[in-house]
């Protein structure tokens, strides 16, 4: 499952978003998924930015205020859900706070997305499971032990480990290549018997490829219509080119995949007779000659006697006349 993950690169702008669920469409995703928040109850007055924040937008203004200028109303989430059912693509929500999971709950998504920063938010948690949704959770910054114990409020609240989700994730944008630490979601799977997958902060679009060929079940990746806009997360971003690579290329690697099974495939298999070898007369041999290393030796094409039979064939008489090259019979 590829989520596109909007979040707040529509810049507050209503018109953007839905321009976002419509190049979402486009490059190949399942699911859109923006981010619903109300900044008062998120944001405290205190709150410092992230350095890629500062880096991004500026120091001057507060991450409380950077946060209610690229939000929407709580409102406009009905308007897109509508929108994403029109085009065709599953939309999602990550809500950042309480009232926003009863205004997404009230819009019927499949999921409940939980962001890395919430991994210890015990009341959010517990909200959350109360849903009795199906939960997406990333868990970038976490230990295995609060992975562990958020897990176990999310089943205490009446959720089966099999409903969970667990997202490797790194909360850096961008996430430095050498900090993805992508082996880790094999350890996620191991430790908690869930299914897993990636939130990718990378720049490119080789990391959460890479994830699929490992096992992801769901890719999370950032876009926007424009790396240069203005705003926290564009620089992390993918253009809607790009995403689509991207899905293209993870459907080229789920078909790669395939099955564990090791045998020839329909594709390859006209071509045994063709790369493979039989055993072919060396030079020209008569009716009743003892077969011997000088008379008999192994060439393309396949579809003759196999070489592993040599030992087999070596010592016996030809059964009749063969002209140079031409596939031995016994």
């Amino acid at each position: 499952m590829i989520i596109a993950e909007a979040g707040v690169n529509h810049n507050g702008n209503f018109d953007m978003a839905v321009e976002m669920i419509h190049q979402a469409k486009w490059a190949g995703a399942d699911y859109v998924k923006f981010q619903t928040a109300v900044p008062e109850l998120v944001i405290s007055t205190y709150a410092p930015k992230a350095e890629y924040q500062k880096e991004t937008t500026g120091a001057a203004e507060s991450q409380l205020e950077m946060c209610k200028a690229i939000h929407l109303p709580l409102t406009d989430y009905v308007r897109l859900k509508a929108i994403c059912q029109e085009v065709g693509i599953g939309f999602m929500s990550t809500p950042f706070d309480l009232v926003s999971i009863d205004v997404l709950e009230e819009l019927g998504m499949d999921y409940y997305k939980i962001p890395s920063g919430e991994i210890t938010n015990l009341p959010y948690l517990r909200k959350i499971a109360s849903k009795g949704r199906r939960v997406i959770m990333s868990t970038g910054m976490s230990e295995l032990s609060e992975i562990a114990d958020a897990i176990a409020v999310l089943e205490d609240g009446g959720l089966k480990r099999s409903q969970i989700t667990l997202l490797h994730c790194n909360t850096q944008y961008p996430t430095p290549f050498c900090d993805v630490n992508l082996a880790a979601m094999n350890t996620l799977r191991q430790t908690f018997d869930t299914a897993v997958g990636y939130s990718d902060h990378t720049r490119g679009i080789e990391v959460p490829i890479a994830a699929v060929a490992m096992g992801a079940t769901v890719i999370e990746k950032h876009f926007t219509l424009d790396c240069n806009l203005p705003g926290p997360d564009h620089k992390a971003s993918l253009e809607p080119a790009q995403l689509k690579a991207m899905v293209d290329a993870i459907r080229n690697v789920e078909q790669a995949i395939g099955s564990s099974v090791k045998c020839p495939s329909a594709s390859e298999t006209p071509n045994i007779v063709v790369a493979r070898k039989s055993i072919v007369a060396a030079r020209p041999i008569a009716k009743g000659e003892i077969l011997n290393e000088e008379n008999i030796t192994v060439k393309r094409p396949g579809g003759g006697i196999s070489p592993m039979l040599w030992d087999s064939v070596i010592g016996t008489p030809a059964i009749r006349d063969f002209i140079y090259d031409e596939l031995i019979e016994i």
